[in-house]
């Protein structure tokens, strides 16, 4: 008798524990088909746009009305987004969901990109590297340039990539990009120079000439500059020169342009 109770406990167990899996299954199965049959995507909003229209944005993500918003792969949209529209990187998209049917797709496009000229084609160059254009000669005019490089199979929508030799000088121009659009001073670039290979050189505000390392730290050497440039009578309307920033402990040495 005692193990006839005990047997039938063992079973009662079993019964219960399937129960209580074919219960979570069915309450899973419930939430799938509640998401699949509700929030469906039924307005796209475009934020932040500007060279793009949103519908342009809409149609690259490759999302539809009509598509579950929980369903959807917005990484993969991000980078479609990316792909199709180069001014855009991946990192500057960010998609959000708002109950019960919106969806949001948040752009930043790229900051104002330099020339750089190669066989008589322009390809423009994003501060975070990427080609996002490719232009004649003379809509270059309008535009910073990179020189004393070659960049290797240039290509709407890729990155910028130098030869291997120059890996260091590919290295510090990022930083040096990165920099300037951090500080809103990628217009005032008329040319940054890589062909030295222990001195990086800018062509700055129309009427100075920056050297650099190509190791130095891009954010404080900016700062320094504009410091000087902004300190009243420091700097007279009609000076010309070079600011040699390449001292390891910080000095600028400015050789004014004799007329």
């Amino acid at each position: 008798m005692a193990r006839r109770r005990k047997s039938n406990r063992r079973r009662r167990g079993s019964f219960g524990f399937l129960y209580k899996l074919l219960s979570m299954l069915v309450i899973c199965g419930a939430i799938v088909a509640a998401l699949t049959l509700f929030f469906r995507v039924d307005t796209i909003l475009v934020v932040g746009a500007h060279r793009y229209t949103a519908q342009e944005v809409i149609d690259a993500s490759g999302i539809q009305t009509g598509d579950n918003l929980f369903l959807l792969n917005k990484y993969a949209a991000a980078d479609s987004i990316s792909t199709a529209l180069p001014y855009i990187d991946t990192e500057g998209v960010w998609i959000r969901r708002r109950l019960p049917d919106t969806l949001i797709i948040e752009v930043e496009e790229c900051g104002t990109p330099l020339a750089a000229e190669q066989e008589g084609t322009v390809w423009l160059v994003s501060p975070k590297g990427k080609i996002v254009q490719q232009i004649t000669p003379e809509e270059a005019a309008d535009y910073g340039r990179i020189d004393g490089c070659t960049l290797l199979a240039p290509s709407v929508g890729t990155p910028m990539a130098l030869a291997t030799e120059y890996s260091y000088r590919q290295t510090a121009l990022l930083r040096l990009m990165a920099a300037l659009d951090a500080a809103e001073e990628m217009e005032n670039v008329d040319a940054i120079h890589l062909g030295d290979a222990s001195t990086l050189t800018m062509d700055y505000g129309g009427r100075f000439t920056v050297q650099l390392t190509y190791d130095a730290d891009y954010a404080r050497k900016l700062r320094t500059l504009r410091m000087i440039l902004d300190e009243s009578g420091a700097i007279q309307d009609n000076m010309t020169g070079t600011f040699d920033m390449r001292s390891e402990d910080g000095k600028v040495n400015l050789i004014q342009n004799v007329r």
